[in-house]
């Protein structure tokens, strides 16, 4: 019998005393473990260090060829490996079952509606919330690594693509999308997206404002109280946010 670790390959922060987890589509896969009870241990990838190590370790590469090497990656403890949440998160539910492990459900349709609003939100908000990865998150390795690539994706960099479309502007082209995180959760009684049982898609919209609050603050992330249902659902995710290291 295996004696491996179950290990969730990380991005890590500067700005605290030890790494935590910061980047939205690690959280994705952070969620189900933390709800499931599934015993983990992080092991951190700088940016400009993900591709070599997962490549040295034998991970085939994705099919995005601008990003063939990504995190999300984890290595179960029989020594296999997977990559990227929406491959990784189906492992883990067959791997770790109900009922031994807490379930965590994939509605088609509501996963498909959580990640277009949240989706939408990312890219309204991309001006605002990038900027701020290199300057405060990550350390001076991974920042330069991220400016980097971020300025060839955008045709411009990150400071002038904030100056150019971020501030009020963004967060007003973001209003429509979390409206629509705020009907689900109207529509279905709260306190997560599916109502009383949490879900896949509750790791989706759950790690992406955990992620907003982490980029823009706590003064920041008030602008999200026009939505008291969302403010709700954050809170009532919060146990599960809690180890993130």
């Amino acid at each position: 019998m295996s004696t491996q670790k179950f290990v969730l390959y990380d991005l890590p922060s500067k700005d605290t005393a030890t790494p935590k987890c910061w980047s939205l589509n690690p959280w994705k896969i952070r969620l189900a473990l933390n709800y499931k009870g599934v015993e983990y241990e992080t092991q951190w990838l700088e940016y400009p260090d993900i591709a070599p190590t997962l490549k040295g370790m034998g991970v085939p590469p994705g099919a995005d060829e601008k990003t063939p090497y990504t995190i999300p990656a984890v290595r179960f403890p029989d020594g296999t490996f997977a990559m990227d949440s929406k491959a990784i998160y189906p492992e883990i539910e067959r791997r770790y079952p109900s009922p031994a492990y807490p379930s965590v459900p994939s509605d088609d349709a509501a996963t498909q509606q959580t990640y277009q609003f949240t989706s939408a939100c990312l890219s309204a908000l991309a001006p605002v919330v990038l900027p701020i990865i290199p300057r405060s998150i990550l350390s001076e390795y991974s920042a330069e690594y991220f400016q980097r690539t971020r300025k060839q994706w955008f045709g411009m960099s990150l400071d002038e693509l904030e100056a150019q479309k971020g501030g009020d502007d963004a967060w007003a082209r973001s209003k429509e999308s979390f409206g629509q995180a705020a009907a689900l959760l109207k529509k279905n009684g709260g306190p997560f997206l599916l109502g009383q049982q949490f879900s896949w898609a509750d790791c989706i919209f759950a790690g992406f404002l955990h992620f907003l609050k982490r980029a823009v603050g706590p003064e920041g992330f008030k602008r999200l109280e026009e939505w008291p249902e969302i403010i709700a659902y954050y809170d009532a995710c919060g146990k599960w946010l809690e180890k993130d290291d």
